[in-house]
């Protein structure tokens, strides 16, 4: 149940990030028009810094797990879609992530630069972290190296200690309040399959409904917070049952 903290929050969360993200406000095709794509004008930009913190979280454990990594690709699809070149957009982000995700020498310096680059958004600063300490829950816990490499962005990026404890606390304090309230023919039902269909369709049935209820960036706007919460509570609700399946079979 644990993996279910990233979905709960993830669409909402980029929802504002970008839409305070003054480079890229409105989010629109025609506002990115004439942004030159290449991997030096993102890597070095506040996004491409930000993904590589987002790559060291989310190895911090060890290892990316399969639903980080596909929560995370949304994540590049949601963005790129906005951007003049999708492909090679979200080609150069995944080029930061793997690149960034085994390094961990350059991680002070990094969240050093981005906090210099929005010192003065202290809205953006709170975003940016809380999504971080949201990567760290995952897997349903904080392991000692995330928590070390949480406090040494927060710490670089001159975060508000007393803000940084508020925000851990207060997922924590979900993540122990989060209980399954399905049965397992209830997931079933809410994936639209059946007990007799094999993995692969189960797999497909689930990624079609995270995609089509996930409440990405460019869906979110326009739409008020009900929308928000409503999508994250569906996709919460997806995941669990998809979660509720794969361990009963195993």
């Amino acid at each position: 149940m644990g993996n279910i903290i990233l979905f709960l929050l993830l669409g909402a969360v980029f929802y504002y990030i970008f839409k305070s993200y003054s480079r890229y406000e409105a989010f629109s095709k025609e506002s990115l028009k004439n942004f030159s794509i290449s991997y030096e004008s993102l890597k070095r930009s506040e996004l491409g810094l930000f993904v590589a913190l987002v790559a060291k979280v989310a190895k911090a454990d060890g290892r990316v797990d399969a639903l980080e990594a596909e929560l995370i690709g949304n994540m590049f699809d949601d963005i790129s879609s906005v951007f003049p070149e999708p492909a090679k957009t979200k080609d150069i982000l995944k080029q930061i992530f793997n690149e960034e995700k085994n390094i961990t020498s350059n991680t002070q310096a990094i969240a050093q630069e981005l906090g210099h680059a929005i010192k003065r958004n202290k809205a953006m600063q709170q975003q940016f972290m809380g999504f971080l300490i949201q990567l760290a829950f995952a897997d349903g816990e904080v392991s000692q190296s995330e928590e070390e490499i949480l406090a040494l962005i927060a710490e670089s990026l001159a975060f508000d200690p007393q803000a940084y404890h508020a925000i851990f606390d207060q997922f924590e304090k979900m993540m122990h309040n989060t209980q399954p309230k399905q049965t397992l023919e209830d997931a079933y039902k809410i994936l639209g399959v059946s007990a007799e269909d094999d993995m692969n369709t189960i797999k497909k049935a689930y990624r079609k409904l995270v995609r089509q209820y996930h409440p990405d960036i460019i869906k979110s706007q326009n739409k008020d917070e009900n929308y928000i919460k409503e999508a994250t509570l569906k996709t919460q609700e997806i995941n669990a049952a998809y979660e509720m399946i794969k361990k009963v079979r195993g």
